[in-house]
C-alpha cells in the first residue's frame, strides 16, 4: 500500500475513533459537560410601566366636584352715574371638592367659598345641587360643605404607606373651568413650608399642574387613592409651573371631623412667637440648625408660665429635637388643648426643662 492509501486509513481510523468517543461521553456521562459553575444567570426583566392612568381616574373622578360661587357686592358709594351707585353686582368664580364621607361632606379650600352668596355643585353625572358651609378653618386653607343629597361616590383615602418623592401622582379638578381635568406629575417633596399667610403648612410638593379651578381638588394616587387637597398658595412666584402644592389628606382629614363635630379645629396654643436661627458651627466643623427661637412672649400665655421668655431657644418638644419653627407650631397645634407638652429650653450657657398646659388657639 502506497504511503498516501496508509495515511488515508490513519484519518478513517481517527475520526471514527473521536465519533465514538464522543457518543459515549454525550450518552453514557452527559455530566461531564455540564458547566461546573451552573447555568448562567438571567437578569429578572424590569416591570413595564404603566402607559395609563384611566383605572385610578375611574375611581377617583366620581368624588370630585366642581364648585361655582357667586357673591353679591354692594353698590358704590362714591363716583359713577345714579344707576351705577344703586346696582348690587354678583362676581361669579370657580374651585373644586372632594367628596369624604357617605353623608354628602365636602372638603375644599377656604378660599374658594369665603364670604360667598351661593354655592352651587356639579356632581360627576352633571347634577348640580346647592351647597352651605358648615365651617371654615383659615389656618390651614380648608372648608367643609354639605349638599342634602344620598348615596353619593365618596374618596377613597390612602393608608398605610405614606406618599414619597417620587411617586406618580393625578390632579383632578375644575381647572380653569374646564370639569374634571386631569393632569399628571409626581411627588417632588413632602413637609413644604412655603411662608404664605396661613398659619399651619404641611404641604405635598408636586408638578403636576395645579391651576385656577384646582383649589380643592384630589391628588390621588395611581391607584386613584386620595393623598391630598390640592390648593394654591396665592404666590404667584411659588404658584408656578411645575410647582404645585396639596395639603396631605391626614391633615384635611382630621380639620374636616373637627368641624363637623365642633363647628371649628380644636387646636393646641402656646401664644408666644417662634423663628428659626441661623446654621450653628459644630465641633467637626459641619454646621447645623438647633433649636428655634423665641421672639415674643406675651404675659399670662402658656408659654410664660412656663417660664419661657424672649431669647430663649427651644431643644426638643416631649423628646424630640426642635429644628424649625413651622413644623413646631403645627405639632403644638395638633395636640388638644389642655395636653401638657415638655420643652427643652436653652438660655445663655444653661438648659433646662420645664412644662406647659395648651390652652384653645384664639380665632385668626
Amino acid at each position: 500500500m502506497s504511503k498516501i492509501g496508509k495515511l488515508l486509513v490513519f484519518l478513517v481510523q481517527a475520526i471514527v475513533a473521536g465519533l465514538a468517543l464522543a457518543f459515549v461521553v454525550v450518552y453514557l456521562w452527559p455530566a461531564a459537560l455540564e458547566d461546573p459553575a451552573g447555568p448562567p444567570q438571567q437578569t429578572p426583566p424590569i416591570a413595564p410601566s404603566a402607559t395609563s392612568f384611566a383605572d385610578a381616574v375611574d375611581r377617583a373622578g366620581p368624588a370630585v366636584v366642581s364648585i361655582y360661587t357667586r357673591t353679591v357686592v354692594a353698590p358704590v358709594t362714591d363716583g359713577g352715574s345714579m344707576l351705577n351707585r344703586m346696582r348690587l353686582r354678583a362676581i361669579s368664580n370657580q374651585g373644586s371638592g372632594v367628596i369624604m364621607r357617605d353623608d354628602a361632606y365636602i372638603n375644599t379650600n377656604h378660599p374658594v367659598v369665603n364670604r360667598v352668596s351661593t354655592i352651587n355643585v356639579a356632581l360627576w353625572d352633571n347634577r348640580v345641587v346647592p351647597a352651605r358651609v358648615v365651617g371654615s378653618d383659615p389656618a390651614t386653607d380648608l372648608a367643609v360643605l354639605k349638599v342634602d343629597l344620598a348615596d353619593l361616590p365618596v374618596a377613597t383615602v390612602r393608608e398605610g404607606d405614606p406618599i414619597s418623592v417620587g411617586d406618580v401622582v393625578l390632579a383632578i379638578g375644575n381647572a380653569l373651568g374646564f370639569s374634571h381635568t386631569v393632569t399628571m406629575g409626581i411627588v417632588s417633596a413632602t413637609g413644604r413650608n412655603v411662608g404664605s399667610a396661613r398659619m399651619f403648612e404641611d404641604f405635598i410638593q408636586t408638578d403636576a399642574a395645579i391651576n385656577a379651578g384646582n383649589s380643592g381638588g384630589a391628588l390621588v394616587d395611581t391607584e386613584g387613592q386620595l393623598v391630598g387637597i390640592n390648593t394654591r398658595t396665592g404666590d404667584d412666584k411659588v404658584d408656578s409651573k411645575n410647582i404645585g402644592f396639596a395639603i396631605p389628606v391626614s391633615l384635611a382629614t382630621n380639620v374636616m371631623e373637627q368641624i363637623i363635630d365642633y363647628g371649628s379645629v380644636r387646636r393646641g396654643w402656646l401664644g408666644a412667637a417662634f423663628g428659626n436661627l441661623p446654621l450653628r458651627l459644630l465641633p467637626d466643623g459641619s454646621a447645623m440648625r438647633i433649636g428655634i427661637g423665641v421672639r415674643d412672649v406675651p404675659r399670662d400665655s402658656p408659654a410664660w408660665k412656663a417660664g419661657i421668655r424672649q431669647g430663649d431657644v427651644i431643644l426638643s418638644l416631649d423628646g424630640e429635637q426642635v429644628f424649625d419653627a413651622a413644623r413646631f407650631m403645627l405639632s403644638i397645634a395638633q395636640r388638644v388643648p389642655g395636653s401638657q407638652v415638655e420643652l427643652l429650653i436653652e438660655r445663655g450657657s444653661e438648659t433646662f426643662e420645664t412644662y406647659a398646659t395648651l390652652i384653645q388657639q384664639p380665632p385668626l
